[in-house]
Order: C-alpha cells, then sequence, then structure tokens
C-alpha cells in the first residue's frame, strides 16, 4: 500500500473567479490515473480518471473540440 497523496493544482490559466478545477497528476505514474475535483470543494467527492483519458481530454480542450459555436 502506497502513501503518497494527491499534490493538487489548478491550472494557470485559471484566473476566472473560482470556477476551476484541480488535478493531481503526481499520482499517474504510480496509479495510472488522474484524480480530478471542484476547487470550491475540496474536501467533496473526487473523480479518477484514467490517464490515457484524461490525456485525451486535454488534447479535446487544447484543439478546441469541445467550443460552444
Amino acid at each position: 500500500m502506497t502513501t503518497e497523496t494527491p499534490r493538487w493544482f489548478t491550472s494557470s490559466y485559471s484566473s476566472n473567479g473560482g470556477q476551476c478545477v484541480e488535478v493531481a497528476t503526481n499520482l499517474h505514474a504510480t496509479h495510472g490515473h488522474i484524480p480530478v475535483r471542484d476547487s470550491k470543494n475540496p474536501t467533496g467527492p473526487v473523480l479518477d480518471l484514467p490517464t490515457p483519458a484524461f490525456t485525451s481530454f486535454v488534447t479535446g480542450v487544447k484543439s478546441g473540440g469541445f467550443d460552444l459555436v
């Protein structure tokens, strides 16, 4: 069993008044997932995304795949 804990951070682009998420990428190598949580509720639920799914999501965001027209 590991005692490694998530090191949470928000994106440097997240200066939008607290409407953002936090991620802990330090666990992907040892656990194979990226925890994601609501920055306004740090003691609330955590969504554990498999690393490939998180990577695909970020790629989609960067390419504009989720932009509203």
